[in-house]
């Protein structure tokens, strides 16, 4: 055996491990990951900051089929941030036409496996060509019905937040609610999210532990995973090893432990 081959072996055994490991009872039902360290990632080989992303896509990928190997539902990836308009403008530009090359490219394979792309975010502020191949594979997957891909494209939760606060108060003037009717769930139905269940574990990337104005709803009661790999290194372990740390968690939403026995 080559020790290429050997070392692939030894690569398969441990995800197999991995995975034996996993109670499938007792998986998330959602997922978010912010997917950070792209550009510390190809500054380690030496590289600019731009190639760090378009080496992304293969930890895309490994989340993906990851998620659908475990039986997991939902999976949200944090693509682009409103903030991230403020990067410099050649590396917005390239990162909408890699967004733009991805969706073509992997919309197919998607497709096949059932998956239902969705986005979230103010995507009008999009370019109109990452725009178009968006809306040709949000149409192409509209009826899958086997898991959901969700896209947080120019997106931030504070700006959700701000934009549902004001569609209630908007209705509430016209008198299309009460002051009693405005609840948590009422709340909910105004969010880009509101046919997307709660996320129970946020996964992110590089070291980094803040939330960067992603999901803040959403998140409320989610386990929070922190791991030191860069996002282009992320592999199908990675995301076993953040599932079976999220099983060893109790999770009480509020309640003490002798409550959930």
């Amino acid at each position: 055996m080559r020790s290429e081959d050997h070392h692939v072996t030894v690569i398969n055994k441990k995800m197999e491990s991995k995975i034996d490991q996993i109670d499938r009872k007792r998986v998330p039902q959602h997922i978010a990951i912010i997917m950070d360290g792209n550009g510390r990632w190809a500054k380690k080989t030496g590289h600019e900051r731009t190639f760090g992303h378009k080496n992304a896509l293969k930890a895309v990928r490994a989340a993906i089929e990851a998620c659908r190997e475990l039986g997991i539902p939902y999976l949200t990836l944090y693509a682009f941030s409103s903030e991230n308009w403020n990067r410099p403008k050649l590396e917005v530009s390239l990162l909408m036409t890699l967004l733009a090359q991805t969706i073509q490219k992997e919309i197919k394979e998607l497709h096949q496996n059932n998956v239902r792309l969705n986005v979230i975010g103010n995507v009008e502020r999009l370019p109109q060509a990452t725009l178009k191949e968006l809306k040709k594979g949000l149409e192409l997957t509209q009826n899958n019905t086997g898991s959901t891909l969700t896209l947080a494209l120019s997106y931030g939760s504070k700006e959700e937040i701000l934009s549902a606060t004001k569609s209630i108060a908007q209705s509430y003037k016209n008198g299309e609610i009460s002051l009693e009717e405005i609840d948590e769930q009422l709340f909910e139905q105004h969010l880009y999210t509101r046919h997307l269940p709660m996320v129970d574990l946020m996964i992110r990337t590089s070291g980094e532990e803040r939330i960067s104005n992603f999901l803040l709803w959403q998140i409320a009661y989610a386990e929070l995973y922190f791991t030191d790999t860069l996002w282009p290194d992320f592999t199908h372990e990675n995301l076993y090893e953040a599932v079976l740390n999220y099983q060893g968690r109790e999770r009480r939403f509020g309640k003490t432990s002798e409550q959930l026995i």
